[in-house]
This record gives structure tokens, C-alpha cells and sequence, in this order.
């Protein structure tokens, strides 16, 4: 097909005795014109940037929708702009079918320019491209149809046979080498071409947990326990260090004690983080996440994959998700870093081991949904990352959504305590290691010492312990999933 879509647009060129380029309704390069002119002004920025990037950036495209092409069922003549990067005048030719508009041909202009009867041929060539596009488009939706029932089906015989019309669908694509990637949070649940990126047979949006507020716990910690984190005998171990002992780890725990002594008593019903996972729509709004199944010619190879991660991500646009928490939370990169934020566009991209055919999908989606969740919860693992990649959230990401925190760490998880938790979380991503983690925190040792007899205060849980360590380990790292 594309190849129909070149032929027509090298019929086009000839006709109007200019290089044209094609282009889908959302901008994205199909085909252009051989420029062979030695003329430098034969191209401008606009035109160079579209042939080598394969897109027009959203203020080009503002700019030319702004002369009524959308509406447009005739020629279109549109004039220079160098201010914006357009150097010459533009002839559009809609492109549309049983009367929408699905693409544009776009020719450079010159005087006289082309004759009316030319103009009228090229438009019946630009019909025929229309008519190529609809069929395009019926093709991916009906392709998006049976990924996504793949997808979402329960399993048993319901699976099976959504795996048997996918495998129709895709005609001699299904017996292949493919790798499935999970995009989230994806921006609505309208599905892209499956032009917006290179490789790509199937693309199909799905739904993406929301955020749900937990319920409250018993025994969190109340404004007495936000106090005592701020002042009282703590806050002066906090300041100085001298009064902290040498608690923690590996050293006496003569604080303990001390620095529980100023602490007011815990209030009943404090609310938990309230977060329901990173990149997750606020609780009632609807959430997407975008799968794509990429043809790879081998497991070892995986750079179509990466690419159209790549693509699909700077399609999901800027900005960080909805979704994304304001809250300021713990995290071994720094305090106040909210999940997500640490990409640029807060979207990040989950990649599935690569498969041959399409009869484990289920499993596939399983791997990269969780890739993008962990990539979510922990930036440094994104914004693409690959399942295989992702070590200990292969675990903890295959836990059931939002599962209750244990007993042991609930007061700890509480907002109150964001400094304690995530000092915890980078004494045990650093080993137990005291002078790494408190390098890493910037903080004294004597500092550390204290806030680890908070933590273990806190929780009943003995740090020396190499069971109470995993156990708050797995507690923390599953709290951002």
C-alpha cells in the first residue's frame, strides 16, 4: 500500500510540474515527491523538518488549519510566512473520502502556479488517495478491535477465540516475531494510526487503573505525630545529632528511647498516601494506556521496539498525566519528586519480552503493563523500560492493585512520615550501608542513626533482621506500584 500511496502522490507531482508530499490529518508524513531542483528556495524549514522528522510540529499545523483546509472540498492556496519558517506560498489538496477529510497533498506554489484543469486532475488523484486512506483506517480498526478484545478477554474459550480472529486479522503478520509495548498513561481513548510509529501492526487503547483514595488505618499517625517529626526532643536529635545516640543498625540503640520520649501519641484514623498508583487518572476520571504490538526480525534485535517506544511516547504529548499526584513524595532521588515527574512527558513506555505469534499475548501484556507501572513508581527504570529490565518489580508488580499495607508499616506510610520512609527506602536500596546512605540523603550519620530508631520505633521491626529488612523493602517499593 505504500507503495499505491507514492505512485499517486509521483502522479500528482507531474501533473502540477511540482514535488508534493502526502500527509495524514494529523500531519504525519506518508509520502513526498523526488526534490531534484538545484534551487535552494525549492525547500523551506516547514517542508525539510516534515520529510526528516515524518511530522509537523503543532504550530505548523495550527497555522495552515487556520486557512480552512479541514473544511476545504477544493485547492487550498496558502501564502509565505518567514516569520513562522514558511518561505513559499502552499497549494493544499484536501484529501477525503464520502466527505471527510483524512490527509493533505501539499505543493510549493509558484507564479503562475498550476491551471484550473490541472488542479481539477490532481484532485481526483487526491479521491483515490482518500479511498486508499478509508481502507487504511477500516484495516487498523478493525486490527485495534481484536488486540484489544485479546487483551481484555477473561480467558478460557473467550480468549482463545480472540486470539484466532486477531490471528486473521493480521493475515501473515500473526505468525511472527512481535514485541508488545504498554503505553501509560495514554492521553484519551482515541487510538493512533499505526503510522505514528515504524513497525508497528496493531495498536489498540485499553483501560488504565484510576486512582483510588485508600481507606483509612487505624493507628496512623495524627497531627501529634506530624509535631513530634517537626519538634520536641526529636527535632533537636533531628538538628544537632548529639542528643540521637548512635541508634540504627549496627550501632547501640541508646536513642531509641530518647527519641520516642518527646513524641506525642499517635492519632487514630490518620488516611493513608491515597495513592493509587503513579500516572493513574484522579479517583472518577477514566484512564487509558495504549498497547502496540511491533514486528521484530529477531529476540536479539530489539531496536524497532525502542524506536516505536520512542515514537508512541512523544505522540502521548507533553506535560505530566492528569493523573499525576501532586502530593510531594518519598523517593530515593529526592524528597518532593512525584511519580512520573522525573520524565518529560510523564508517560512512560513498558516493553514485553518478544514473542513469536500472537497465542501469549496475555502474557505479553501482563509483562509490559507491569514495566510501565514500575517505570511509574521509579523514573530511573524509564522512560522505556523493558521487562526483562525492571529486576525486583517483576515481583512486586504481579501483587494484587492496591493491596493493604502490612500492619507493621502502615504509620510509617503515612504522610506525616514521608522523611522517615523514604530514609528507610535508601538505607535498604544502599545495602544497609550507613555511609553511602547518608551521603546519598546528604545528611550526618549521627542523623541517620536517629531516623532509622524512629523507623524501627515505628514499626516494631528489627533492622539487623534479615526478614524485617525484606519485609520493609517489599512494604516501600510496593507503596509507589
Amino acid at each position: 500500500m505504500k507503495a499505491d500511496y507514492q505512485d499517486l502522490v509521483d502522479e500528482i507531482s507531474a501533473l502540477l510540474g511540482a514535488p508534493a508530499t502526502l500527509e495524514n490529518r494529523d500531519f504525519g508524513l506518508i509520502a513526498f515527491g523526488a526534490h531534484d531542483s538545484d534551487d535552494d528556495t525549492a525547500m523551506d524549514p516547514v517542508r525539510t523538518r516534515s520529510i526528516l522528522t515524518r511530522k509537523s510540529t503543532p504550530a505548523v499545523r495550527a497555522w495552515f488549519e487556520g486557512f480552512g483546509i479541514t473544511r476545504a472540498t477544493g485547492p487550498v492556496r496558502i501564502p509565505a510566512a518567514p516569520d513562522a519558517g514558511v518561505l513559499r506560498d502552499r497549494i493544499c489538496l484536501p484529501v477525503r473520502h464520502r466527505g471527510v477529510v483524512l490527509g493533505y497533498v501539499w505543493l510549493l506554489d509558484a507564479d503562475p502556479g498550476p491551471s484550473a484543469g490541472r488542479l481539477t486532475a490532481a484532485m481526483e488523484v487526491a479521491e483515490r488517495i482518500g479511498a486508499l486512506l478509508a481502507d487504511e483506517e477500516r484495516a487498523d480498526a478493525d486490527l485495534s478491535r481484536e488486540l484489544r478484545a485479546v487483551l481484555t478477554a477473561e480467558g478460557g474459550w473467550q480468549y482463545d477465540m480472540a486470539v484466532a480472529a486477531l490471528r486473521t486479522a493480521l493475515g501473515r503478520d500473526a505468525e511472527g516475531l512481535h514485541a508488545l509495548l504498554c503505553v501509560a498513561p495514554w492521553p484519551g481513548p482515541g487510538t493512533p494510526s499505526v503510522r505514528t510509529a515504524p513497525g508497528v501492526a496493531a495498536l489498540c487503547t485499553v483501560p488504565w487503573p484510576a486512582r483510588t483514595a485508600r481507606d483509612p488505618h487505624p493507628g496512623g499517625t495524627g497531627a501529634g505525630g506530624a509535631g513530634a517529626e517537626a519538634g520536641g526532643a526529636g527535632a533537636g536529635a533531628e538538628a544537632g545529632g548529639a542528643g540521637a545516640g548512635a541508634g540504627g543498625p549496627g550501632a547501640p540503640r541508646a536513642g531509641a528511647a530518647a527519641a520516642t520520649a518527646g513524641r506525642a501519641p499517635a492519632g487514630p484514623g490518620a488516611a493513608d498516601r491515597g495513592l493509587g498508583g503513579p500516572g493513574a487518572a484522579p479517583p472518577g476520571e477514566a484512564a487509558h494506556g495504549l498497547a502496540a504490538l511491533v514486528r521484530l526480525r529477531s529476540a536479539e534485535a530489539p531496536a524497532p521496539a525502542l524506536t516505536a517506544a520512542t515514537r508512541l511516547r512523544d505522540a502521548a504529548g507533553g506535560g505530566a498525566p492528569s493523573g499525576a499526584p501532586p502530593t510531594a513524595v518519598w523517593a530515593a532521588g529526592g524528597a518532593g519528586t512525584v511519580p512520573g515527574a522525573g520524565h518529560p512527558a510523564g508517560t512512560v513506555v513498558g516493553v514485553a519480552d518478544p514473542r513469536r505469534g500472537v497465542g501469549d499475548l496475555a502474557q505479553a501484556w501482563r509483562e509490559a503493563a507491569s514495566a510501565a507501572r514500575a517505570a511509574l513508581a521509579q523514573p530511573r527504570l524509564g522512560p522505556v523500560a523493558p521487562w526483562a529490565s525492571i529486576g525486583p518489580y517483576r515481583l512486586l508488580t504481579a501483587l494484587p492493585p492496591a493491596p493493604p499495607h502490612d500492619r507493621a508499616v502502615r504509620a510509617l506510610l503515612t504522610p506525616a512520615h514521608t522523611e522517615l520512609a523514604r530514609t528507610a527506602e535508601v538505607f535498604l536500596d544502599n545495602a544497609g550501608q550507613a555511609g553511602r546512605t547518608a551521603a546519598a540523603l546528604g545528611i550526618h550519620r549521627q542523623t541517620l542513626y536517629y531516623r532509622l530508631s524512629r523507623v524501627e520505633n515505628l514499626t516494631g521491626l528489627d533492622l539487623d533482621e534479615g526478614e524485617d529488612r525484606l519485609l520493609l523493602h517489599m512494604a516501600l517499593k510496593t507503596a509507589r506500584i
